[in-house]
């Protein structure tokens, strides 16, 4: 087993007033050779958005965008006409393919928004650009990790263009999980949202992260009061 550890305090960071950023690989004016991503995550960025503030019109193309909202709401428009609006419990899913632009504001004129957002190289270029979102309450499992995203259009859960398995786990007791890697040659990146967990002797708290790769599983133990996002990844484009 290999293994990285990124501690919170290492990721970047940007303050643009309307915006507050954190950033786990090289983005924007933030760049080190070494956090250019993990496998195919090439983007996970932890951001506070302003009341009434937010991102104007701008392209994408080849790139699956996830983003899960943690407090607060978020309006999207896009060039395929699609309007909505997610908040916590729920996901958003875009295949940008051959290209697609779209915005994104926090819908509150007084409450920011909190969000994370990653970016997922595909394992096919230039597919034709969609739209999903989804609440994912009926989802939820207590105290274990459950599928929010993964490359199976008709699971429960959103799909992408790549040969992932995102899991949620929100535990209110200290629990103890194994996780067994779904593809032989991916890796995991283990995010902790909220709380506390150990995984392979390393202790994690708010925000730090531990990537896994060249093993076939790992147990987690996650603390009271936790929210742990698990992101399976191939480890090669």
């Amino acid at each position: 087993m290999k293994k990285v550890f990124h501690s919170a305090d290492t990721r970047g960071e940007a303050n643009h007033g309307w915006l507050q950023a954190k950033h786990s690989f090289s983005f924007a004016n933030f760049y080190n050779p070494e956090r250019m991503q993990f496998g195919v995550l090439r983007v996970l960025n932890d951001d506070v958005i302003g009341p009434g503030m937010g991102f104007g019109a701008h392209p994408h193309d080849n790139m699956e965008i996830i983003t899960i909202p943690l407090e607060g709401t978020l309006e999207h428009k896009d060039s395929m006409d699609n309007t909505g609006v997610i908040e916590a419990d729920e996901i958003q899913v875009m295949s940008a393919g051959t290209g697609i632009s779209h915005s994104e504001y926090n819908k509150s004129k007084d409450q920011p928004v909190s969000l994370l957002q990653l970016w997922v190289f595909p394992h096919t270029q230039n597919v034709t650009p969609r739209y999903d979102q989804k609440n994912i309450k009926d989802l939820k499992t207590t105290n274990s990790f459950y599928p929010v995203v993964t490359p199976n259009p008709h699971d429960s859960g959103m799909w992408i263009h790549q040969d992932a398995w995102f899991h949620l786990g929100e535990f209110n007791e200290e629990t103890k999980v194994k996780y067994s890697i779904h593809k032989p040659g991916n890796g995991v990146y283990i995010f902790i949202i909220e709380g506390e967990g150990n995984v392979s002797d390393q202790t994690l708290s708010k925000r730090d992260a531990l990537g896994l790769w060249e093993t076939e599983s790992f147990s987690i133990t996650a603390k009271k009061n936790s929210k742990i996002l698990l992101l399976e990844v191939p480890m090669q484009q």
